[in-house]
């Protein structure tokens, strides 16, 4: 009986070490780690940025100029992203994590780059849940029609021209799949006129402190 108490106790104590060890290992991994992670998430997020305005044309650290904004007709009951870029005391573009919440196949999530003028510089598709095949036309690596937002402005065009072709308006549909450019069309005039609104506050809000998601 006292042997085996004895190796239950031993088999204990390796437990606890192994588990000490383990820990102190997960612990290390991440302090060697975390400033690569972090700095592999910026990268990507300035790649996204970039994608919808070129570098050249602010001079900020544009990641960490960024607010949290929530309205339910552009992002529902979600707080999305706003990076503000300027180019020394000038306000040049704002990208917007706007969020279409009403896609065939669940919420569609966007990045619409916005200048200071009211014109779109591009439109980005983050993520969704759209028939492949069909819906997902909104890819930019599958189809160029995401292109067809840059330049376009609400002074561009009417407010009835703010559709799919379907519905009257100047944007294409998809064979098979209207209902998903329709739903990216309206949410991105949407974010328009909520920037057309909200431009000066969007600008001159203090930045957030914490960590650029």
């Amino acid at each position: 009986m006292k042997a085996m108490m004895r190796n239950i106790a031993i088999g204990g104590v390796l437990l606890a070490l192994f588990a000490m060890v383990g820990t102190g290992l997960v612990s290390a991994t991440y302090l060697l780690t975390k400033d690569q992670i972090a700095e592999n998430e910026k990268q990507r997020l300035l790649g996204s940025i970039n994608a919808l305005l070129p570098a050249s044309a602010y001079d900020n650290a544009i990641e960490q100029d960024l607010i949290f904004i929530r309205d339910p007709i552009i992002s529902g009951k979600e707080e999305i992203p706003v990076y503000r870029a300027r180019n020394g005391e000038e306000d040049v573009a704002a990208i917007i994590g706007a969020i279409a919440p009403d896609g065939y196949a669940g919420p569609i999530k966007l990045l619409i780059g916005i200048r200071v003028s009211g014109e779109i510089t591009g439109v980005r598709v983050i993520s969704h849940h759209e028939t492949p095949g069909l819906g997902d036309a909104i890819e930019i690596d599958r189809s160029d029609w995401l292109l067809s937002f840059i330049g376009k402005s609400l002074s561009s065009l009417t407010e009835a021209e703010w559709a799919v072709k379907k519905d009257g308006g100047v944007f294409d549909q998809f064979t098979g799949a209207t209902i998903t450019p329709r739903i990216v069309v309206k949410s991105v005039h949407n974010t328009l006129l909520y920037f057309q609104k909200n431009r000066k506050r969007l600008f001159e809000s203090p930045a957030y402190q914490g960590e650029a998601t």
